[in-house]
């Protein structure tokens, strides 16, 4: 049960985030034609789409209860389950990101790696402090 509700958050947290984000910044700056370079893509995409990440790993992390975030395993499933599954989503959703020699399968992999260590690593050190 206790994987079922850092999961839940994490869910939750990931949307919400992907909500704002897809308002504040990405329909008011990047509309309907799409990113034009790599720059752009970068800062109005990748970047926002890491502090998701971020968000939903370490609401989900911070959420898991204290007997079970000791074993390293079951912690990593609980924090990083919900970015994991929305990652698959969006790849079985579209089909042209697979495209291994282009940019986006890489990007958006790199920032789901980068996001969800940079969550787990937040709720280590508010955890220990």
């Amino acid at each position: 049960m206790a994987l079922v509700r850092c999961w839940a958050v994490g869910i939750v947290v990931l949307v919400v985030s992907e909500y704002v984000q897809m308002t504040l910044v990405y329909g008011p700056l990047v509309g309907p034609r799409g990113v034009g370079s790599f720059g752009a893509a970068l800062a109005l995409v990748h970047l926002p789409n890491l502090v998701c990440v971020v968000l939903a790993t370490w609401a989900a992390a911070r959420v898991h209860p204290e007997p079970w975030r000791r074993m390293p395993g079951r912690h990593l499933a609980a924090a990083c389950a919900a970015p994991a599954a929305a990652q698959v989503l969006l790849l079985s959703l579209r089909p042209g990101v697979l495209d291994p020699a282009g940019p986006a399968l890489w990007m958006s992999t790199g920032v789901l790696l980068a996001g969800c260590a940079v969550g787990l690593l937040l709720d280590r050190l508010v955890w220990t402090s």
